[in-house]
C-alpha cells in the first residue's frame, strides 16, 4: 500500500515539475500550431468545464475538440495548469480528466453513425 502512496507522488511530481519546465514550451506548440483558432468558443468552453470543473462535452464539441489535436489539447490543458488561478488543482486529477476527455471525443468519433 506505501508503495502505491510512493508511486503517486512521484507521478505527480513528475506532472508538475514537467508543466513547470514546459510554460515557453507550450506557448510556442499553442502559437505554431494556431491551436488557439481551431476550436470554437462555445466548444472551448464545454471542454474547459469538462476538464477543469465538473461538466459534460456535447458530441459536436468532442468532434470540434479531436479536430483541434492532441498536441494542441494538452499543451493548452499544460498552459491552464500553469496559470496562477488554477494552483489549488490537482494536476494528477486534471490530467486524468483531461485524458479522458479526450479518450471520449475519439471513441465518439470512431464510433459508426446511427444512420450509417
Amino acid at each position: 500500500m506505501e508503495s502505491l502512496h510512493v508511486y503517486s507522488v512521484l507521478v505527480v511530481l513528475l506532472l508538475t515539475c514537467g508543466a513547470v519546465m514546459a510554460t515557453k514550451e507550450n506557448d510556442q506548440i499553442i502559437k505554431e500550431n494556431n491551436c488557439e483558432t481551431k476550436i470554437g468558443l462555445p466548444c472551448v468552453l464545454e471542454a474547459f468545464t469538462s476538464i477543469f470543473k465538473a461538466g459534460s462535452i456535447s458530441n459536436k464539441c468532442c468532434g470540434e475538440h479531436v479536430v483541434l489535436g492532441k498536441v494542441c489539447h494538452s499543451a493548452l490543458v499544460n498552459r491552464t495548469l500553469e496559470n496562477p488561478l488554477f494552483k489549488d488543482l490537482r494536476p494528477a486529477t486534471i490530467i486524468a480528466k483531461s485524458i479522458q476527455t479526450w479518450n471520449n471525443g475519439l471513441a465518439l468519433i470512431d464510433s459508426p453513425s446511427p444512420s450509417a
